[in-house]
C-alpha cells in the first residue's frame, strides 16, 4: 500500500504534502448548504392558505378596505414570525448539539511526529493512532499493537473490532476489513500506525454523507393535506364569490354592493385564523415534545411523528444501552446469574434463584478477580452517573468484580509484564507479583483458553481437566453464544518465583481453567413496554443492525420483538423488491446490514404507503434518516451526520421517548382536525347567513370587517384553545391513520354542513326579527348571534367520539378561559364607542343576549345526542 501511494513509513515531506493538499483538497466533509434565517422566514409563506390571504390583502387594499387589509396582513406576518421563531430556535439547538471530528491528528512529516490540523491530512500521510482518539481519515494499518476500534457509528457493531496488519481481498466488507481504520471511528485500546488511503468525501464516512445529501426530503403528510385543503377552499371561495356577485347583478343590485358581498363571501369562506392556529398549535406541541426529550427541527415533523406506521430502528444505543454488562457466569458445573444494569456496581449473584456470596466460593471469586486484574478499564462515578474509561467489555468485568466487593485498590498487585490481546492470539495475559508469588491472569476466547488449560477449579480444589469437562464447558459456551452473549473464558497460573525471562507461549500453558462469562449489551429497560405500546397502537417496529444475527435475535427476544426469522444483509442482497416485500410482512429483525440496505427497506415501505420513522445514531443511518418520513437521531451518542440528516433528535437517546412522541403527535393531529373542522363549520355558517340573506332580498347581513373579527379574534382564540385539548384516553389504541386521508372526511363534511345550516339560518332569523328596529341593530344582533352560536358549537369539537361527560367539562381550562375572553371581547365590540365605530355596532340589551344564547343551545344538545348514538351503532344505526 505504501508503494501504491508513493509513500514510506517515514511519512511525506512537507513539500509533497502541500502538493497533495492542492490535488486532493482538505480532509473535510462537504456539508449541505445551511439554511439561512431569511430562507427559514420565506419558507413560512410557502403555504396555499397563506398565499390566499396575501391575495385577499391585496384585494382589500385595492377596494379601499384598509382596515381589513391591515388585519389580514397582520395575521400573515404573525404566522410567519411564529413559524420562523420555532424553526430557527430548533436549528440553533441542533448546532449546540453538534460535536465535530477531532481537529488534530498525529502525523509523521519529514521523518518526525507532528500534531497538525486533521483537515491538512492527505493520502500517503502516515498517522499515529492512540487509545481514546478518533481516526482522522481512512487508514491502512502498517502497525497494530492490541489495537481495537469502536466502529458502532459506522457499521453498527456493538463490540470494538480487533485490528491487524496484512492484506485482505478487495471485496471484503467494511465490517470485516480488519486491516483498516475508518474516519470517525474511535480507538478504544492499543496502538497503531497507518497510511492514509482516503480523505474527506472519499472516505467511507464521506461516501455515506454524500449519499445522504443526494436524497430529497419527504414532504410531511400534514403539509400535503393542508395544501390540498387550501386549494379547495380557494377554489370554493372564488366560485361562491363570483356566483353570488353575478346573481346579484342579474337581480339588478348595485355593482359596488355586489362586489362588497363577493368580498364578504370570499373572506367568510377562507379561515383566516387557520394557518396561525396550526402554527401556534404545532409550536406548543414542539414545546411539549422537548419536555418528552424530542427536539423537532421543523414544525410539521411533530405531527408526522403521530402518523408513523413503521419505525425502523438501529439496535446499538437505541434499543440497547450500548453498555456491556456481565449477566452470566458458568463455574463449578453451575450457572450463576448476575443482576444489575449498566455500569452501576450494584447487583446480586444468583444460583437457582438463591443469592450467593462470591467470597464464599473460591472459584467464582477467583474468576471475578481475574477479570478485574486482566484488564485496563477504569470505573468512575461522575455527576451524570457511573461511566467506564476504556473498552466496554473490560468495563463489564470491572463492574462485575465490584458487585462482589472486589476492588483493585484492595489487592494492589505489582505488575510484572503483559501479553496483549490480538486477533491472532485471541487471549490476553497480565502477570502480577501478588502475595509473594507471580501469578498469570488470563482471559480470552473459550476454545483457546480451554486448549491451553490442564486443570480446572472446583470447590474441592484443583482437578485434572478431562475431555468430558471440556465438552461441558463448550456446551455451555455455545449455549451462551446462541443467546447473543459475548463469551469470555478465564484462567490463571502460579509461576515459578525464579523464572525471570517470561515468554507468552511458556506462561500460557497448563492453566487452571476457572470458568466462562456471558456479556450482553442490555436492552433499555423501558423498551419492552414501549414496543408493547407501539404494537397496541398498530405501529410495526423493525430492527436493522450491523450486529450478528445471533446477537440481534437475542436482543429481539428479550424486548418482545417477534420476527419469523432474522434476515442478513447478504440474504437481502439476493432478493428482488417483490421478494423483500414478502419478507417485510413477517420479518422484524435484519442483521449485518449496511446503509444501502436500510435505505432500500425505507423506500419499499414508503412505496407501500407507510409513514416511516427511522431511528439511529451512526453515520450509517444517515441516508435512511433523511429518506424516511421522519428521521430520528440520537442526541447523546448520535453522530453529526445523523443529526444533520434527521427531522427530530432524541435528547435522551431513549426509544421510549419515540413512543411518547408518537402519542404527542397523535394528540396534535387530533386537535388540528378539531379546530380545522370547527373553523370551517363557523365559516360555512357565515356563508349560509350572507348568501341566504341575499337570496331573501335582505340587506348585507355581515360586513367584511365583522367577518374578519370573527375569523381572526373570536374564532381564533377558541380554535387555539382547542389545539391545547388533552389527549383522548384511547389515542394509542387506534391504528395509524391513512396519511392520504383528507382532514375533512365525508361524514365530517356532512356534520359541518348541518351545523353551518343551523348557524346560518339562526343568524338570518334574528337579523330579520330585528330589521324592523333598524339595520344597525339587526346587523349587531346577527353579528353577536353568530359569534355566540359558534362559541356554543366549539364544545362539540372537543371530541368526535366522546361526549362532554366522558372527557370532563373542565379538563381543558384554556378553552374555558378562551370562551369567556371571546364573549367579553364581543361585549366590548358592542359597548365601547371606538369599537362600535370600527365594527359598525350598537348597544344590545339583556334580552337580546338571552335570545341568541337560547338559539345556540340546540347545537350543543344535538352534538351530544349524535356522539351518544355514534358510540352505540347497533342500537342507533349511526356510522
Amino acid at each position: 500500500m505504501l508503494k501504491k501511494l508513493d509513500a514510506s513509513k517515514n511519512g511525506l515531506t512537507s513539500e509533497e504534502a502541500s502538493l497533495r493538499l492542492e490535488r486532493y483538497g482538505e480532509n473535510r466533509l462537504k456539508e449541505e448548504k445551511k439554511i439561512t434565517p431569511i430562507e427559514i422566514f420565506i419558507n413560512q409563506f410557502k403555504n396555499v392558505l397563506i398565499l390566499i390571504l396575501v391575495v385577499a390583502t391585496a384585494v382589500s387594499f385595492a377596494i379601499g378596505e384598509i382596515t381589513d387589509a391591515i388585519t389580514i396582513l397582520a395575521i400573515v406576518v404573525l404566522n410567519a414570525i411564529l413559524g420562523f421563531y420555532q424553526e430557527y430556535k430548533a436549528e440553533r439547538a441542533i448546532e449546540a448539539l453538534k460535536r465535530m471530528l477531532s481537529p488534530k491528528a498525529k502525523v509523521i512529516r519529514d521523518g518526525k511526529i507532528k500534531e497538525i490540523d486533521s483537515a491538512l491530512l492527505v493520502p500517503g500521510d502516515v498517522v499515529v493512532l492512540e487509545m481514546g482518539e478518533k481516526v482522522p481519515a481512512d487508514v491502512y494499518l502498517i502497525e497494530a499493537g492490541a489495537l481495537q476500534v469502536d466502529e458502532a457509528s459506522l457499521t453498527g457493531e456493538s463490540v470494538p473490532v480487533n485490528k491487524m496488519t496484512g492484506v485482505l481481498p478487495e471485496d471484503t466488507s467494511i465490517a470485516e476489513r480488519k486491516n483498516m481504520a475508518f474516519m470517525g471511528t474511535v480507538i478504544t485500546n492499543g496502538y497503531g500506525k497507518g497510511v492514509i488511503v482516503a480523505t474527506g468525501m472519499h472516505t467511507e464516512f464521506g461516501k455515506i454523507a454524500k449519499l445522504t445529501q443526494e436524497i430529497e426530503e419527504e414532504e410531511t403528510p400534514l403539509k400535503r393535506r393542508l395544501d390540498i385543503l387550501g386549494k379547495r377552499i380557494g377554489e370554493i371561495s372564488l366560485a361562491i364569490a363570483v356566483a353570488i356577485s353575478v346573481l346579484g347583478i342579474i337581480q339588478q343590485r348595485e355593482i359596488v354592493e355586489m362586489f362588497l358581498v363577493g368580498v364578504s363571501l370570499a373572506v367568510a369562506v377562507i379561515p383566516e385564523g387557520l394557518p396561525a392556529v396550526v402554527t401556534m398549535t404545532l409550536a406548543l406541541g414542539v414545546k411539549n415534545l422537548v419536555k418528552r426529550n424530542c427536539l423537532v427541527r421543523h414544525l410539521m415533523a411533530s405531527e408526522t411523528l403521530g402518523a408513523t406506521s413503521v419505525i425502523c430502528t438501529d439496535k446499538t444505543g437505541t434499543l440497547t444501552r450500548n453498555e456491556m454488562t456481565l449477566v452470566e457466569i458458568f463455574v463449578l458445573s453451575q450457572l450463576i446469574e448476575v443482576t444489575g444494569e449498566g455500569y452501576e456496581p450494584r447487583g446480586e449473584f444468583l444460583s437457582d434463584g438463591k443469592t450467593i456470596n462470591p467470597e464464599e466460593h473460591e472459584c467464582i471469586y477467583k474468576l471475578l478477580e481475574t477479570g478485574l486484574l486482566c484488564n485496563h478499564a477504569v470505573l468512575e462515578k461522575t455527576e451524570q452517573g457511573w461511566t467506564i474509561v476504556g473498552e466496554p467489555t473490560e468495563g463489564a468485568l470491572v463492574v462485575a468484580a465490584n458487585k462482589a466487593k472486589i476492588f483493585r485498590k484492595d489487592i494492589m498487585p505489582q505488575l510484572v509484564t503483559e501479553f496483549s490481546f490480538s486477533s491472532i492470539r485471541k487471549r490476553m495475559t497480565i502477570i502480577y507479583h501478588y502475595k509473594d508469588r507471580n501469578v498469570a491472569y488470563v482471559k480470552g476466547a473459550p476454545e483457546v483458553i480451554l486448549e491451553r488449560s490442564a486443570y480446572y477449579c472446583t470447590e474441592n480444589g484443583i482437578k485434572q481437566l478431562g475431555e468430558s469437562e471440556k465438552q461441558e464447558f463448550i456446551r455451555i459456551y455455545e449455549g451462551m453464544a446462541e443467546k447473543g452473549l459475548r463469551v469470555l473464558a478465564f484462567a490463571y497460573r502460579e509461576l515459578p518465583q525464579d523464572k525471570k525471562d517470561l515468554h507468552a507461549d511458556e506462561v500460557e500453558k497448563e492453566l487452571v481453567f476457572l470458568g466462562i462469562a456471558g456479556i450482553l449489551d442490555p436492552p433499555r429497560p423501558e423498551v419492552k413496554d414501549a414496543l408493547a405500546t407501539a404494537r397496541k397502537a398498530g405501529i410495526e417496529v423493525i430492527m436493522m443492525t450491523g450486529d450478528s444475527p445471533l446477537t440481534a435475535k437475542a436482543v429481539a427476544e428479550q424486548i418482545g420483538l417477534h420476527s419469523k426469522r432474522v434476515v442478513t444483509g447478504k440474504e437481502l442482497d439476493e432478493m428482488d423488491d417483490a421478494e423483500l416485500r414478502e419478507v417485510l410482512k413477517d420479518t422484524r429483525v435484519f442483521a449485518r446490514v449496511n446503509p444501502s440496505h436500510k435505505l432500500r427497506v425505507v423506500k419499499l415501505l414508503q412505496e407501500d404507503g407507510h409513514v416511516t420513522a427511522m431511528t439511529g445514531d451512526g453515520v450509517n443511518d444517515a441516508p435512511a434518516l433523511k429518506k424516511a418520513s421522519i428521521g430520528i437521531a440520537m442526541g447523546i451518542k448520535g453522530t453529526d451526520v445523523a443529526k444533520e440528516a434527521s427531522d427530530m433528535i432524541l435528547l435522551d437517546d431513549n426509544f421510549a421517548s419515540i413512543v411518547s412522541g408518537v402519542e404527542e403527535g397523535r394528540r396534535q393531529y387530533d386537535n388540528i382536525q378539531k379546530f380545522t373542522r370547527y373553523l370551517l363549520s363557523s365559516n360555512f355558517g357565515e356563508i349560509i347567513a350572507i348568501a341566504g340573506a341575499m337570496f331573501l332580498g335582505l340587506p348585507l347581513i355581515l360586513l367584511p370587517v365583522q367577518i374578519l373579527w370573527m375569523n381572526l379574534v373570536t374564532d381564533g382564540l377558541t380554535a387555539l384553545a382547542l389545539g391545547m385539548e388533552p389527549k383522548e384516553k384511547d389515542v394509542m389504541e387506534r391504528r395509524p391513520r391513512d396519511p392520504e386521508k383528507p382532514i375533512l372526511s365525508r361524514h365530517a363534511f356532512m356534520a359541518i354542513s348541518l351545523i353551518g345550516m343551523w348557524i346560518g339560518c339562526a343568524t338570518i332569523f334574528v337579523f330579520t326579527d330585528y330589521l324592523g328596529i333598524g339595520l344597525d341593530k339587526a346587523r349587531t344582533i346577527a353579528f353577536t348571534g353568530i359569534i355566540v352560536f359558534e362559541k356554543v358549537n366549539v364544545f362539540n369539537f372537543r371530541s368526535f367520539r366522546h361526549n362532554l361527560k366522558g372527557i370532563g367539562f373542565l379538563t381543558n381550562p384554556y378553552l374555558i378561559e378562551a370562551w369567556l375572553a371571546t364573549v367579553f371581547l364581543q361585549a366590548m365590540a358592542v359597548y365601547l364607542p371606538f369599537m362600535q365605530t370600527i365594527l359598525h355596532t350598537v348597544p344590545m340589551g339583556v334580552s337580546d343576549w338571552v335570545l341568541v344564547f337560547v338559539l345556540g343551545l340546540p347545537l350543543l344538545i344535538a352534538g351530544e345526542i349524535y356522539k351518544y348514538c355514534r358510540r352505540c351503532p347497533p342500537k342507533c344505526g349511526i356510522p
